[in-house]
C-alpha cells in the first residue's frame, strides 16, 4: 500500500515538472504520435521485445529519424512517469497548446456546428486524458482548460488519451468565464453537467454548443454555472449519486452526438 502511495506521489510530482516536455508511454500512444506527424526525438524500447507493435514502432522511429535506445527493464523503470509504459517510452517535442480560434476554424472546415468541451478545474490527469479521448471519438472540435487550479498536458494525460491528444486541439485559457462570454458572442451556447439539473433527455443539445464539465470534487463553479444556458442532469437509478467527471462527460457528449444525428 505504501509503495502504491509513493508511486502516485512520484507520478504527480513528475507530471508537474514535465508539463511542457511531453513524455509518451505505451505502444498505442507512441505509435499514434508517429502517425500523427508529431516530432519524436528519442524512443526507448525494452531490449529483447520483438512483438508486432514494437517492431512497427522501431520501423517508424527509423523512418522518422528518431534516436532509438534499446534498454533494460530497470532503465525504463527510471524513465517512466506513469508506471505503465508497456516496454516503450518516447520523448516528443513540447506540446503546443491550440487557440480557441483553431477549434472554431476546424468546425468550419468540417462544415459542422462547433462542439467544444470546457473543463472547470479538472485536477486528475487520468480524467483529463479520458475526456480528450472521448472528445476525439465524439467528434468534438476541441477541449478548453483553465490555466489555474487544473492539470495541464502531462505524460499521464497523453497515456490515458490513447493517442487522441495528437488529434484533438486543447486550449489553455486564463479566464474560463470570459472565454465563454466571447464564445457566446459567436453564437455558441453552453450546457453544464450538474446532478440537480434538468434531465439531459428533455434538453435540446443541438446547434453550436459548449459542454462544461466540473471538477472531481466541487463540480462546476458558481460563476461558470451562472454563465451556462442550461444545466443538464444525468438520470441515475442506483444508490450512488454521482459519476466520475470523465464518465459524466462521456455520457453527455454522446447525448449531444445522438441529438445531432437525428
Amino acid at each position: 500500500m505504501q509503495e502504491e502511495r509513493n508511486l502516485e506521489k512520484n507520478i504527480e510530482k513528475t507530471d508537474r515538472e514535465h508539463e511542457h516536455t511531453l513524455v509518451i508511454e505505451g505502444r498505442n500512444a507512441v505509435l499514434e504520435a508517429f502517425r500523427s506527424g508529431r516530432t519524436i526525438d528519442k524512443v526507448f524500447v525494452l531490449d529483447g521485445c520483438q512483438d508486432g507493435p514494437v517492431r512497427t514502432i522501431v520501423r517508424e522511429a527509423k523512418k522518422h529519424g528518431a534516436i532509438l535506445n534499446f534498454v533494460g527493464k530497470e532503465r525504463l523503470g527510471q524513465l517512466t512517469q506513469t508506471g505503465r509504459h508497456q516496454g516503450v517510452i518516447a520523448y516528443a517535442a513540447a506540446y503546443d497548446y491550440a487557440e480557441v480560434e483553431d477549434m472554431l476554424r476546424l468546425a468550419e472546415e468540417r462544415g459542422e456546428d462547433p462542439f467544444l468541451i470546457l473543463l472547470d478545474g479538472i485536477e486528475d490527469p487520468h480524467n483529463l486524458g479520458a475526456i480528450i479521448r472521448t472528445a476525439n471519438i465524439a467528434g468534438a472540435h476541441g477541449v478548453i482548460i483553465p490555466k489555474r487550479r487544473a492539470v495541464g498536458l502531462t505524460a499521464t494525460v497523453a497515456k490515458t488519451s490513447a493517442g487522441a491528444l495528437n488529434y484533438t486541439p486543447v486550449a489553455k485559457v486564463t479566464n474560463l468565464v470570459k472565454t465563454m462570454e466571447e464564445l457566446k458572442e459567436k453564437g455558441i451556447w453552453f450546457v453544464c453537467a450538474d446532478m440537480d439539473g434538468e434531465s439531459m433527455y428533455r434538453l435540446n443539445l443541438t446547434g453550436p454548443i459548449g459542454l462544461v464539465i466540473g471538477s472531481e470534487g466541487e463540480g462546476v463553479s458558481r460563476l461558470v454555472k451562472e454563465n451556462c444556458d442550461f444545466i443538464a442532469g444525468i438520470p441515475m437509478k442506483g444508490e450512488i449519486t454521482s459519476l466520475n467527471a470523465s464518465v459524466a462527460g462521456g455520457v453527455l457528449a454522446y447525448e449531444i452526438v445522438r441529438q445531432r444525428m437525428r
